[in-house]
């Protein structure tokens, strides 16, 4: 999940526990990490 605060986009996990990568100026820098991050979650699990 993608949040904005006054300092930037953060990306953050869907419970809101981790914080995940950020801040970022833009919201494609923040997308970017989030496609990572769903990424590494899916390819742990092979």
């Amino acid at each position: 999940m993608i949040i904005r605060r006054k300092d930037g986009y953060f990306v953050i996990s869907e419970k809101g526990k981790k914080k995940l990568g950020g801040p970022y100026k833009k919201r494609v820098d923040a997308e970017r990490r989030l496609m990572q991050v769903e990424y590494f979650k899916r390819i742990g699990k092979k």
